[in-house]
Order: structure tokens, then sequence, then C-alpha cells
């Protein structure tokens, strides 16, 4: 039997998964993924981008447009 643990559990989620979570577009959290490789929200898997899902809401808090 599978676990599955709640997508507001998780402490890092998919792009596709987040695209769901924050209700915005997969090209849009790939761009901001893109413009900020740095940032504290996103945790790297080799090549493949995973975003902290708190963090990525205080940064979603934080600013006024996406």
């Amino acid at each position: 039997m599978e676990k599955t643990v709640p997508t507001w559990k998780k402490y890092t989620l998919s792009v596709e998964e987040a695209s769901d979570y924050f209700n915005i577009g997969v090209n849009k959290i790939r761009a901001l993924i893109s413009e900020n490789e740095d940032a504290d929200y996103i945790l790297w898997k080799n090549s493949r981008p995973s975003i902290k899902r708190i963090k990525f809401e205080h940064y979603i808090d934080s600013i006024n447009v996406i």
C-alpha cells in the first residue's frame, strides 16, 4: 500500500505540484526558477528543481505581482 502525503504537508513540491497548490501556471513557476536559480525556496536535485513550500509561500507573500 502506497502512502500519500497531502500536498499541504509536503516540505518540497515538484513544479507541477507547486503550480496546482499555488494556482500559478507551470511556465510561470519555471520562469521564476530560471530568474532566481539561487533563491532559497528552490532545492535542486541534480538538474531538477523542487519548490520549498513554506519558503515559496513567504516569497509569494512578499511580492505584489507575479
